[in-house]
């Protein structure tokens, strides 16, 4: 038994409405009335509630459900004291199994906030930063972030008052965000315009009057909810006798999921009759977005007008008293989009400047980023010139250190060998010459100063012994000398 069969009129009933849609086909051609057969296949496929938490709403529900207490429980406690949190202390006697599962959905549930709350934060540069989750966690109010681990009653509690909250200002948001997609629509058909030539803004205007004119052009729309409205679903829709129309029956054939109850989604599938009138999806002239805003504006209309304890729900009996009111057999006429525009000339002006701001806020922002790109190649430079120098001492500090230890860059190969043997040979003729002073000098014939000359030894003639006594520049000559005989 799912939650709407279980309890007949209550808060909890607006967290399921969204969660058992099965849509009714419309344009079906029944021939006879015929009550819903109890269908015992596969339940309704879920539907998106829009809540940023869904999945974990409608997980907990599903178990929730599967304990026989809990369901009782809830078949016998009234709206106000759920909203009073009397069913949440029913949850300490939920079966073992139920509580151990609702504490696997509680860990995984904190466990997905906290990975967006890390992926929030790496978009935002703060990669380095310690994440404090405990006080980032405040901020999701249906849950309990100081037990991460066990979902207790006050978890339940939390989950039910967030949801009433949050469903209550769904349709709010899903207007702003329309008035928000109207004033952009406009706004960029301006700066088309401004772009444009004298005669093509003419054209261009007149295009766009004519659309106008040929959207506005369908049949007359239906109040929604009146008697002439639900007869021409019942006539086109059911394939049946509008003279024959009765109320109870046709909240019988609607009610798709036999609950006993029209939930938002079953009032809204009754006006796709009324919708078509005025939208065609193969027509330039017409806004599919525009068209969901105006289903949108009808159920809440219906709603207003029903759902007289606003659980937005509407129950059989609820249905059956306003088709008795005046405003359902004499309704007013309904006035669509185009007969109520969806912004004022104030919210308009105010939206544009607030576009201003943002593109002068974008410039800003992009000259400062300018700037930092600036600084930082200027920055670059100064290191790679930077770079450049100490690459430069380094090698000059290498140079100077081959020059004091490695032998002259002239001095190769066989060359030094070479100038071994020269010098071993000096060394030799050196020494013999020492030994013949240290000799008694014999007596020898005098030789005229020319002759002398001619026979004494290079040695004795005053040339340097080895090649290191050469001066400069003259040792290279001795390299290339031939050994001495």
């Amino acid at each position: 038994m799912c939650w709407s069969r279980a309890l007949h009129a209550g808060w909890l009933l607006l967290l399921v409405q969204f969660l058992c849609l099965e849509a009714v086909p419309i344009s079906m051609d029944k021939t006879k009335v015929l009550e819903p057969e109890k269908k015992t296949e596969e339940a309704p496929a879920s539907v998106d509630t829009g809540l940023h938490y869904d999945r974990y709403l409608r997980e907990v529900i599903d178990f929730l459900e599967k304990d026989q207490h809990f369901r009782e429980k809830l078949h016998n406690t009234d709206m106000e004291d759920i909203k009073l949190g009397k069913l949440a202390k029913e949850l300490d006697f939920v079966s073992h199994h139920v509580r151990t599962k609702l504490d696997e959905l509680k860990r995984q549930e904190v466990n997905r906030l906290r990975t967006l709350i890390k992926a929030k934060q790496d978009l935002e540069g703060g990669n380095d930063i310690a994440v404090d989750h405990q006080a980032l966690l405040k901020q999701f109010e249906y849950l309990n972030h100081m037990n991460p681990h066990t979902f207790e009653v006050d978890d339940l509690d939390r989950l039910i008052k967030s949801a009433t909250k949050d469903l209550e200002n769904y349709d709010k948001e899903r207007h702003e965000e329309f008035k928000k997609y109207e004033m952009t629509k406009e706004h960029d058909r301006q700066e088309h315009l401004k772009t444009l030539d004298e005669d093509e803004r003419k054209k261009e205007e007149e295009h766009y009057e004519e659309m106008k004119k040929k959207h506005a052009d369908h049949p007359k729309v239906n109040h929604p909810g009146s008697q002439n409205q639900l007869k021409e679903v019942w006539e086109e829709g059911d394939g049946l006798d509008p003279e024959d129309f009765d109320p109870k029956t046709f909240f019988n054939l609607h009610d798709s999921n036999g609950d006993g109850f029209f939930d938002e989604q079953e009032l809204e599938a009754l006006f796709t009759k009324e919708l078509e009138k005025i939208y065609d999806p193969t027509n330039e002239e017409d806004d599919m977005v525009e068209m969901e805003e105006e289903r949108l504006r009808m159920r809440e209309h219906v709603m207003n007008e029903v759902d007289s304890n606003k659980d937005r729900l509407v129950s059989l009996e609820e249905f059956l008293v306003a088709t008795k009111k005046k405003e359902f057999l004499e309704p007013d006429s309904w006035e669509t989009l185009e007969q109520n525009q969806a912004y004022t000339d104030e919210e308009m002006k105010e939206f544009e400047d607030h576009l201003v701001q943002q593109e002068q806020d974008l410039y800003q922002k992009a000259d400062d980023l300018q700037k930092q790109r600036d600084e930082l190649e200027r920055q670059q430079e100064q290191l790679n010139a930077q770079k450049v120098e100490l690459q430069q001492a380094v090698e000059h500090m290498e140079k100077l250190k081959s020059q004091k230890v490695e032998p002259p860059p002239e001095i190769h190969g066989n060359a030094v060998p070479e100038m071994h043997e020269v010098d071993n040979q000096l060394h030799h003729e050196q020494g013999a010459h020492q030994v013949q002073e240290q000799e008694p000098e014999p007596q020898v014939q005098q030789h005229t100063p020319q002759e002398h000359h001619e026979h004494q030894d290079p040695a004795q003639q005053g040339l340097p012994q080895t090649h290191q006594d050469l001066p400069p520049g003259h040792q290279d000559a001795a390299h290339d000398q031939p050994n001495l005989p």
